[in-house]
């Protein structure tokens, strides 16, 4: 297997353990919080899907593609907040089919990119501390993501019926 290979594949892995925490639920379970979290599975994965775009396309594009968030006004926190929340209109099928649309770009991009190395100065925000990553990082950044919320997905799927993903 190819680094790229192995960069997709467990990429492949945690999307499938988020998307597990969601079968067999209804609309409206999918916007319950079942913790102290304001988190919820529809908005999990909702987030994660907006945050693996982004970064794929910050791949590409660089800093553009992620905006300026020291910028961003009370109206894009709100946008960004939304991203956690299950709205009207939201539906588990149309939100993982975006997500599906989504990893396929993602995973499309790692197969064709030139080169891993490919190096983009990171977006203007409060929390970046370096000044570039690479576009391995960047998926490194996007697979840790993806199971970290997957893992959180798991404990809001429990609190909900019992049901984990592992065991």
């Amino acid at each position: 297997m190819s680094e790229r290979d192995d960069l997709i594949a467990t990429l492949t892995k945690h999307r499938g353990f988020l998307r597990h925490t969601t079968q067999g639920l209804t609309d409206e379970q999918l916007g319950l919080r079942t913790t102290a979290s304001e988190l919820c599975l529809g908005g999990l994965v909702k987030h994660v899907t907006s945050a693996e775009r982004n970064w794929a396309e910050f791949i590409v594009q660089g800093p553009p593609a992620m905006g300026d968030f020291t910028a961003m006004t009370e109206e894009d926190w709100q946008r960004r907040a939304d991203e956690f929340r299950m709205l009207p209109g939201d539906t588990l099928a149309g939100i993982l089919a975006e997500y599906e649309k989504v990893a396929g770009a993602t995973d499309e991009l790692v197969r064709n990119l030139p080169s891993l190395d490919a190096t983009q100065p990171l977006p203007k925000a409060p929390w970046n501390t370096e000044e570039s990553w690479t576009a391995r990082r960047v998926l490194l950044h996007v697979i840790a993501e993806t199971a970290q919320h997957a893992g959180h997905a798991d404990i809001i799927r429990e609190s909900l019926d019992g049901q984990k993903t592992m065991g």
